[in-house]
């Protein structure tokens, strides 16, 4: 679209609505305090701005709903699964697709298949659930970012990319060990910042080289596309379409969560090239998530998925997805916020550490900033910092690389008033940040402690008088 006005408007009409509930301070202190300190267990209805994620919570579009009409729920070769396969394999061009109900359980399955107590997964940065399964299976997650993406005030183009001179070492140095290497795209624990696709072919070269698959974690695909249109040099003519394939074309599998650039509520597929490992993925898919036309969602999911994939690559609804979390990034920026620069496609990310620096890492900076931002604007976010990163496979606590609270943007949800307002509390929590105090943890699990962890403020209140 070309058009001589700035202003980029939502690509869209609203057809229905949801109300939202208004809740006083004094409750939010009360849902805070039942909830553990923990935004993960608040009652939704307690939330006005929910932005704890993008995945699972955005709006679906009529084409979308009108599919789901068609949705073929038989247990066993259902038309729906064969356009849901259609979609997945124009897009992305391999071979076996396996529909799973969600991404966790695509990186189950894929690990269960694959992986051996002492091996390492290299990755640009692996996300919570990834890292979980992989660790689950006695292997190791290993980070490898580009050193730019972990300084959150530097300003590049691709600070998601993998280092592939890290890369490298790892194959040369562990072979054997390494059944497989991932890029996740976009970098959602490094800030949301995408890769590039001469970072996507180098990975391919390499391990090609050391006779190693290469995987996508590709959930954020669409908008990995984007970026890769907009900053990358020789792109700029090609459609999100094509730039997608081309990522694609250097892979050996993918894992997908459908909840984000699928576009759909609930969903995912593990795609792989090898015909060994597919046989065995399939064994295990049915063992845990269905009949491998069906993989634990409905026949009318499939639909959905199926119509959202080509949705999320518009071009119209990418220029305005990236734009709004462009522009919330603007307005604290121009504030004095510290943020990841530039803002990812997701989600703008708050660099708790630089905000509040009076707070300790064992008092975890990030989670008490998320809990601020919800008690003075009902906004609820998530921390990415020591709660989630911080405990080691042995048992042992590390301080993560990065404190931040991620606001991650349903797709097609909020309209600007919502931005604006995200904006004021921000700014609001921000001009008394020197009185947000630490929390200290009072039970967690060992695994993915922050969806279920509880806490209490360690000096008595969360924002000092």
């Amino acid at each position: 679209m070309h058009s001589p006005f700035k202003t980029i408007i939502e690509p869209f009409r609203i057809k229905s609505v949801e109300p939202i509930r208004f809740t006083t301070r004094e409750q939010r202190v009360a849902a805070l305090e039942q909830a553990g300190y923990n935004l993960f267990l608040l009652h939704a209805e307690d939330v006005l701005i929910d932005l704890l994620t993008d995945s699972g919570t955005g709006a679906m579009s009529k084409y979308q709903w009108a599919g789901m009409m068609r949705g073929d729920e038989s247990y066993a070769g259902a038309d729906s699964f064969y356009r849901f396969e259609a979609a997945v394999r124009d897009i992305t061009g391999l071979k076996h697709i396996l529909p799973t109900h969600q991404g966790r359980a695509a990186e189950r399955v894929l690990f269960t298949t694959v992986l051996a107590a002492g091996d390492i997964v290299p990755s640009n940065t692996h996300f919570d659930t990834t890292r979980a399964n992989i660790e689950a299976r006695g292997a190791t997650a290993l980070d490898l970012p580009v050193p730019e993406g972990r300084q959150p005030q530097l300003r590049a183009p691709f600070k998601g990319n993998l280092d592939l001179a890290a890369l490298e070492r790892c194959l040369t140095e562990n072979q054997g060990r390494v059944p497989l290497a991932m890029i996740t795209i976009t970098n959602n624990s490094g800030g949301g910042q995408p890769v590039s696709l001469a970072n996507i072919r180098g990975a391919r070269a390499i391990c090609q080289k050391h006779g190693v698959p290469l995987f996508l974690d590709s959930c954020r695909f669409a908008e990995n596309a984007w970026f890769i249109k907009q900053r990358e040099p020789g792109m700029a003519e090609k459609t999100p379409l094509e730039i997608a394939r081309a990522m694609f074309a250097c892979a050996d599998g993918a894992t997908m969560s459908a909840k984000k650039d699928g576009m759909a509520n609930i969903g995912g597929f593990l795609a792989v090239n090898d015909d060994a490992w597919a046989e065995r993925a399939r064994n295990n898919l049915i063992l845990t998530e269905g009949f491998p036309t069906y993989g634990g969602l409905a026949g009318y999911d499939l639909e959905a998925i199926a119509v959202g994939f080509y949705e999320a690559l518009d071009e119209d609804y990418l220029r305005y997805r990236i734009r709004s979390i462009e522009y919330l990034g603007d307005v604290l920026t121009a504030a004095g916020v510290p943020i990841v620069q530039p803002t990812g496609g997701h989600a703008v990310y708050i660099d708790a550490k630089a905000m509040l620096p009076h707070i300790p890492p064992h008092e975890f900076p990030a989670w008490a900033l998320s809990c601020a931002l919800y008690l003075e604007g009902g906004v609820r976010g998530v921390e990415i910092g020591s709660v989630m990163f911080g405990r080691q496979p042995d048992g042992s606590e590390k301080p993560a690389a990065m404190e931040l609270v991620r606001l991650a943007f349903p797709r097609r949800v909020y309209t600007q008033s919502h931005v604006d307002y995200l904006g004021e509390v921000i700014r609001h929590v921000h001009a008394r940040k020197e009185k947000i105090r630490g929390l200290k943890l009072v039970s967690a699990p060992k695994v993915l402690r922050h969806f279920t962890a509880r806490f209490a403020p360690a000096q008595g209140a969360l924002i000092a008088p």
